[in-house]
């Protein structure tokens, strides 16, 4: 099996114990790789890195024109191995190589964004009505970032919180999921060899009830970014409250994508397969509900399964794979687990409805491609977040009822609307309650356009303008420019 160590200060470390433990891959169910096992001592010494690589002249003495420049250089160290980092990400998490290698080839676009955006953030002279004071700001760095990062798209997520984080003058501590480590730790080289200086960026690696609330709590670490379960979010943000320390935080999704009628039922169909079957269902903004309007139901049903019937499954690394394996043997069971209580409410299983077993698919943790219909929009298969390829079919009579069952959970991440009403399309997109709404299309992203979500899915905002404010600070200058003596002292002015 292959062995990794962290990244300390710019150079590869063992946890302090000399502990590793195996990350596996999901496609055989068998470990491929140890990794380092680290306690709270190893948080310490990553965080202790990136203070002192904060302070350092070597990264707080450059202007940010000559940061920016640093982050075009690293997406370009970064775009030269996309491909190979791809490869460890499918071997690591399942996903399919083909969309990982769009992912990462991708990836470096949020460093080059940033990286112009380096040199952006600009104070504000302010005209206060103070006779003789003189006012501005200064957008200043926070100072040491802590990112939380899941499984399902380790390196993407991570750019998404480091690249504006880097880009404002911070420095980073990185840790990614336990279950899928490989890919940070591949990429951990490339952080010097595009010139930055030691400690800018340090990782480290375990499980999170081991070292997540010890880097969540660190009195040294100014703000938290964090993507996962709204659940483990949930602790994240009490820890981080009890340390007065702000976070930004995308969680979970129960996403509807909703057909009207006069949607092109061709390109419905095809949108309402991307946002559940593609990943395999393993992303937050999983279009995991569709609302389908009562008129063209049976028929968008029906062509529905005739297009998901054909999905391919089996090795990842295949290009002809369309579905992979679920990641983790503890989320395949949870999957498992939806499906029999969606069965067990009275829901009609139309396709799929267990695991796969299929040759291709060895011994790997396969769910097969599944579809319910008659389902209430109160079954729990409709308001929790499975994580997984599993579709709940509603029908839907008007647009004022598919908006309140759009709306009808606790979350708020994303949705698409597949109509050829432009009137209703502007409408909905006002009306649904979600960070992102796509309308004819489905799960597209861009560096330029803000994401994140409402209610239980987070707050905050990662890619777009506003994503480098969250790792800035704003400072008030006010001076006295008329010369007066200062007046009586005991009253404030």
């Amino acid at each position: 099996m292959r062995k990794y160590k962290m990244l300390l200060a710019g150079e590869p470390v063992d946890a302090a114990s000399g502990e590793t433990f195996e990350s596996f891959n999901p496609y055989t169910g068998r470990p491929w790789a140890l990794i380092p096992r680290a306690a709270a001592e190893d948080v310490d010494r990553a965080v202790a890195a990136a203070r002192h690589a904060f302070r350092s002249p070597e990264w707080r003495g450059l202007t940010p024109t000559a940061r920016g420049k640093l982050l075009s250089r690293l997406a370009d160290v970064i775009a030269a191995r996309a491909d190979e980092l791809a490869e460890y990400e499918t071997r690591d998490n399942g996903k399919l190589i083909l969309e990982m290698r769009a992912q990462l080839r991708y990836l470096p676009e949020w460093f080059r964004y940033f990286a112009g955006l380096a040199d952006k953030l600009e104070g504000r002279v302010i005209p206060i009505d103070r006779p003789g004071i003189f006012n501005y700001t200064l957008e200043e760095p926070l100072g040491v970032v802590a990112a939380i990062v899941p499984w399902n798209s380790p390196l993407m997520l991570a750019a998404w919180k480091m690249a504006p984080a880097l880009a404002a003058g911070n420095t980073f501590v990185w840790k990614p999921s336990e279950h899928s480590s490989v890919s940070a730790l591949e990429m951990a080289p490339l952080f010097a060899e595009a010139g930055l200086p030691p400690g800018v960026v340090n990782i480290v690696t375990g499980f999170g009830t081991e070292i997540g609330d010890a880097l969540v709590a660190h009195p040294d670490v100014a703000k938290v970014a964090f993507t996962g379960g709204d659940a483990t979010g949930a602790q994240v943000y009490q820890t981080a409250a009890r340390n007065i320390k702000p976070v930004v935080m995308e969680l979970g999704g129960k996403s509807a994508n909703i057909v009207f009628a006069d949607a092109d039922l061709d390109n419905a169909v095809k949108g309402v397969v991307s946002g559940i079957f593609a990943a395999t269902g393993q992303t937050c903004v999983a279009g995991s509900r569709a609302l389908v309007h009562r008129s063209i139901h049976d028929e968008f049903v029906e062509r529905f399964l005739a297009l998901a019937r054909t999905a391919r499954m089996g090795d990842p690394l295949e290009e002809s794979t369309q579905v992979g394996p679920i990641t983790t043997r503890p989320q395949y069971d949870k999957v498992l687990g939806y499906i029999d209580i969606a069965k067990s409410e009275g829901a009609r299983c139309a396709l799929g409805g267990g695991p796969a077993a299929r040759p291709e698919c060895g011994d790997g943790w396969f769910v097969e491609p599944t579809v319910f219909t008659d389902v209430g929009p109160s079954m729990r298969i409709a308001q929790e977040e499975v994580f997984g390829p599993v579709l709940a079919v509603i029908p839907f009579d008007t647009d004022d009822e598919a908006v309140e069952i759009a709306n009808g959970t606790q979350y708020g991440l994303a949705a698409g609307v597949w109509t050829s009403d432009v009137a209703r399309c502007l409408t909905m997109a006002q009306r649904l309650e979600a960070g992102t709404v796509w309308i004819n299309t489905y799960r597209v992203s861009s560096p330029l356009s803000p994401f994140g979500g409402y209610k239980r899915s987070g707050f905050g905002r990662e890619s777009g303008l506003l994503a480098i404010r969250e790792f800035v600070q704003e400072k008030s200058v006010l001076i006295e420019t008329s010369g007066a003596k200062v007046p009586n002292p005991f009253i404030v002015r």
